[in-house]
């Protein structure tokens, strides 16, 4: 029999259920606290926060699009903390001209806000053989964010082209972010390593991709303890320093000293990508370790590909309504902190099925006064059986199950 949504009528709309999980007076603070409170006049900056979640949580076209909708149900979001609609020139100026660090230090004082309120919010259990390492792992990546303009010159990263670039350090057990830099796609990744691995502390894991490669940083990471995971770069030069015995999908084990004296391991193994098996070559200063465990870490790098599918795919991130630097960020922003709550939504709701599914029934209720968690509970199959980890055949290693 199917369930009657209906049941679960609230005094207060679905964007005001998602937006009263931002701290009441952090935003206000944080305006104070850099000093911007002349740039807002009738268009203050908690309106300005509501519109751009809104513009994430609809798949608004365009400035235009998005201030009509946001002035159609202007009472509706009047009791959003009196948050008013948006103009299309008033809206411009304040992704131009406001500080993009305000959104930023909204998203990380939201998140601890969160996890101090509820503890038990990201936690999970590490799959497969991870969880016996009983280190905290983190995963680094970027993604390149392609923009229509070709005149940025801001962006401009190749010839016609302008792109920003998100570099993001995820937590493997939360799957949260720890730390994100945004900044233009012209700059190669590893010059951004230091930085994103700059909150680690002795003792845990970083997973990375080969762009991220940087002897220098190597030789910094393991003096301070910390166990870094990557794959090899061809052409990369290294003296063998001892082999190892190797078996199964696993064709060679070393010790291998770098070009600039760093001492780790060199595991060259098959895989399978696009159901083709290839081989590829790991790096890592774990001696200790077996070599199906160093492959198992690098596998669980697949996960911040699936937080980014959420961003770009689900939440439309590419879709930007101002091409300013400033205007980019502020959008970027806006997005990680939806995520953040819809996220913390779905735990709170227990809610057992993928997160675009949950993105699509929230966006379609987005203005009804609905419960948001009983409309979770209830709706369709939200109580069945799904899991959060990615597992497409470009992350599958045949015989490290």
């Amino acid at each position: 029999m199917t369930k009657n949504i209906n049941a679960t009528a609230s005094k207060h709309s679905v964007l005001k259920q998602v937006c009263n999980h931002i701290p009441a007076h952090a935003l206000g603070k944080i305006v104070r606290k850099h000093g911007a409170e002349d740039l807002a006049r009738s268009f203050d900056y908690w309106s300005h926060l509501v519109v751009l979640a809104y513009s994430k949580l609809s798949h608004n076209f365009g400035l235009n699009d998005l201030c009509d909708q946001t002035d159609i149900h202007s009472g509706v979001l009047s009791t959003i903390r009196g948050a008013r609609p948006a103009r299309r020139n008033t809206l411009s100026h304040a992704n131009k001209k406001r500080p993009a660090v305000i959104a930023e230090e909204l998203f990380w004082t939201t998140r601890d806000h969160l996890i101090s309120q509820a503890p038990g919010f990201g936690k999970r259990r590490f799959p497969g053989k991870l969880g016996k390492l009983r280190k905290a792992i983190h995963i680094i990546d970027s993604t390149t964010l392609e923009l229509a303009a070709n005149c940025m010159d801001w962006a401009s990263h190749r010839r016609r082209k302008a792109a920003a670039k998100a570099h993001v350090r995820l937590n493997f057990e939360s799957l949260l972010p720890a730390c994100v830099v945004v900044d233009t796609a012209r700059e190669a990744d590893n010059r951004r390593a230091r930085e994103l691995t700059a909150g680690l502390k002795p003792g845990e894991i970083v997973i990375f991709d080969r762009g991220y490669n940087d002897h220098g940083h190597f030789a910094d990471l393991t003096a301070r303890d910390v166990t870094w995971v990557t794959r090899c770069k061809e052409g990369t030069v290294y003296e063998v320093q001892e082999r190892r015995e190797a078996s199964g999908p696993v064709h060679e084990d070393e010790v291998v000293t770098l070009g600039n004296g760093t001492r780790c391991r060199r595991i060259r193994a098959t895989v399978e990508v696009d159901g083709e098996d290839q081989e590829m070559v790991f790096l890592s200063n774990h001696e200790e370790w077996a070599a199906s465990t160093i492959v198992d870490l690098y596998r669980a790098r697949w996960e911040i590909e699936v937080f980014f599918k959420q961003l770009k795919q689900t939440l439309k991130l590419c879709d930007f309504i101002s091409y300013s630097a400033n205007g980019i960020r502020w959008q970027i922003w806006a997005a990680l902190l939806v995520h953040l709550i819809l996220r913390y939504l779905a735990w709170a709701g227990q809610w057992g099925q993928s997160f675009v599914r949950m993105f699509a029934l929230v966006r379609g209720v987005i203005w009804r006064r609905l419960d948001i968690l009983a409309l979770l509970d209830r709706y369709g199959t939200g109580k069945g059986s799904y899991t959060n980890l990615a597992a497409p055949s470009q992350a599958y290693f045949p015989g490290f199950a």
